[in-house]
């Protein structure tokens, strides 16, 4: 009996990946969660990190900074504008958006849910670097 499910993440001008897999790791608001097949309907928001799909024991990454995900009856879908393989992510990329973060979460003025998604973004970002 086959333990997939199908998978979707989606951004607005393009469809990513579109696949069957047995696990995918979603960065949620609520904490790190591991979606297999059958498991309980959702529906969540992701924070900044890593998305990671098992494509046959290889494991695909992909880096997101906000989106919104459903799982019913077996079918993921992830919708995110910001959604990008990890492989496609380049140095200079990279370090502009950490130089951005770093300068919008030192700002006075800034919110508390602004503070938790950039410290995630930067700590995602130093870790894809490494």
């Amino acid at each position: 009996m086959s333990e997939t499910f199908n998978l979707e993440i989606i951004s607005p001008d393009r469809t990513i990946i579109k696949t069957e897999t047995n696990q995918v790791s979603i960065p949620a608001f609520e904490g790190a969660m591991m979606i297999l097949k059958d498991h309980i309907s959702l529906i969540t928001f992701l924070r900044p990190g890593i998305i990671e799909v098992d494509l046959n024991n290889v494991i695909e990454k992909f880096y997101v900074e906000e989106g919104t995900v459903e799982f019913y009856k077996n079918n993921l879908l992830i919708l995110s504008s910001t959604a990008k393989n990890q492989k496609d992510l380049t140095d200079i990329e990279i370090s502009k958006i950490l130089e951005h973060s770093k300068k919008e979460i030192n700002k006075d003025e800034i919110k508390d849910k602004e503070k938790y998604i950039l410290s995630y973004k930067i700590d995602t970002l130093q870790n894809v670097r490494n």
